[in-house]
């Protein structure tokens, strides 16, 4: 069962007017004056949702209006405040009022530029070169697996990696002693990875789920201490690009009636629904087509011509993340991801969840991508919003294919870890930093911070 089942209950109409209103303080009281009147399981825990997506939202517009004015002039020095203001009359910068304060979204900066190109000209140049350095590593990468796959195509250059993950928890946001629980995503066994080894941890060995758990990852539990808490796992894997040529004649039709084809074309509430937003969005895409590699091409196509690359809220904030991605036309990798698998699901293209982290050795970050199913070639790779990203002319690559920059601990959404978790996850739907909770509920991702090292690469 999902582990977020209980979304299929429907918020109060006065609460809803409350949070768009701002009123933030109004609606905690008003949801713990329903809480003590309730005593239906699902009504309850979706109060108690709300009340934590409450804390969430909070934490996104975690800016005052001073320090927000700072951070833009940063990027252009010679604008003016009257400038910023009509900005802000235009709704091109992200803020709300909360409580009676103008608050502004923590990424507001990296979104503004993304979806206003004009004001570029103005803005202060600065060159990333770490960024630089891990796209040209990245377009060698491709380059080399497309030439290896001129002889021999499939799964390709196996290059093994060591890891270490770091959850460190803040002093002080639990009293000394208390016992700490901790989940920390580690590689799980597909067919992009193998010769999974955890070679390392600290304070004590973790409990590792089982090698094919759909979200597997290391668990501790820990004392909390006047310094705080700190955990860490080590692991080595081994993962292959992908690089298939495929003859789209030949591709056949699919048996209905088999597990995969049930399971992959199916919804998964809140987030795979069919709407009919999405249905029309899907079939004006497809149109008449019925070679199912084609009709996932053409919604490829589409979001990565259509879709801008955007810093997000955190998951938990959305009710269907898809239809917001498709309306909005902006959203991450995940987001991006979970509208292709939805609108491929809805046109009859099985399509499936993987992701954790892109292991770019100059700059390994957080990733989710997505899989298509067509026979006779099986499973293929989709990365939307790196594709998105490429020239292009090599924007083709992330359709059907994937680069072996990666770590997969989770090949789908939105399912209980082993050992499950008691309290709200901090991500609902996927799992990348890891997860944290004590005796007193969830630990949000303000009270702790993740590290991810790459201590070995090597080609094999």
């Amino acid at each position: 069962m999902s582990i977020v089942a209980f979304l299929k209950e429907a918020i109060p109409g006065e609460i809803k007017e409350l949070i768009n209103k701002g009123d933030l303080k109004g609606a905690e009281e008003a949801i713990k004056d329903m809480l003590s009147r309730t005593e239906d399981f699902f009504k309850r825990r979706r109060l108690e949702y709300e009340l934590f997506r409450i804390y969430v939202l909070r934490n996104e517009y975690n800016l005052t209006y001073d320090e927000a004015f700072s951070k833009f002039r940063e990027e252009i020095p010679d604008i003016s405040e009257s400038e910023f203001r009509e900005l802000i009359n235009e709704r091109k910068v992200d803020c709300k009022s909360i409580d009676g304060e103008m608050r502004f979204f923590k990424f507001f900066v990296f979104n503004f530029f993304k979806l206003n190109k004009e004001w570029e000209k103005r803005r202060k140049k600065r060159r990333d070169e770490k960024r630089e350095m891990a796209r040209k590593k990245l377009y060698e990468q491709q380059d080399i697996i497309k030439k290896i796959a001129e002889t021999k195509d499939g799964y390709l250059m196996p290059i093994k990696f060591r890891v270490r993950h770091t959850i460190s928890v803040k002093p002080g946001v639990v009293p000394d002693g208390e016992k700490l629980r901790i989940w920390i995503p580690v590689p799980r066994k597909c067919e992009l990875q193998s010769n999974i080894r955890i070679v390392g941890y600290y304070p004590k060995r973790p409990y590792i789920a089982h090698e094919e758990a759909l979200q597997r990852t290391a668990y501790f539990e820990v004392p909390m201490t006047e310094k705080g808490a700190k955990v860490w796992v080590e692991y080595e894997y081994t993962c292959k690009a992908f690089f298939k040529r495929v003859d789209p004649s030949k591709i056949l039709p699919y048996d209905e009636g088999s597990d995969i084809y049930v399971k992959y074309t199916s919804e998964k509430p809140p987030h795979i629904v069919f709407t009919p937003c999405l249905e029309k969005i899907a079939k004006d895409i497809v149109g008449t087509e019925k070679n199912p590699y084609v009709k996932a091409k053409k919604i490829y196509e589409w979001i990565v011509k259509n879709v801008t690359y955007n810093l997000p809220y955190e998951y938990a904030l959305y009710d269907n993340i898809p239809e917001f991605v498709a309306t909005n036309l902006k959203g991450d990798c995940g987001m991006q991801a979970l509208l292709f698998i939805t609108l491929c699901r809805i046109v009859g293209v099985p399509a499936r969840w993987q992701s954790s982290w892109y292991m770019n050795p100059i700059s390994p970050s957080p990733h989710d991508w997505a899989q298509f199913y067509v026979e006779p070639y099986g499973w293929l790779y989709v990365d939307p919003s790196i594709g998105g990203g490429m020239p292009e002319d090599r924007k083709p690559f992330y359709f059907g294919n994937i680069d072996n920059f990666r770590m997969i601990a989770n090949s789908d959404i939105m399912v209980q870890f082993d050992p499950p978790k008691v309290y709200f996850r901090s991500d609902p739907v996927d799992n990348q930093r890891g997860e944290v909770e004590w005796k007193g509920g969830n630990l949000y991702f303000d009270k702790w911070n993740y590290k991810i090292e790459i201590l070995e690469y090597k080609m094999l």
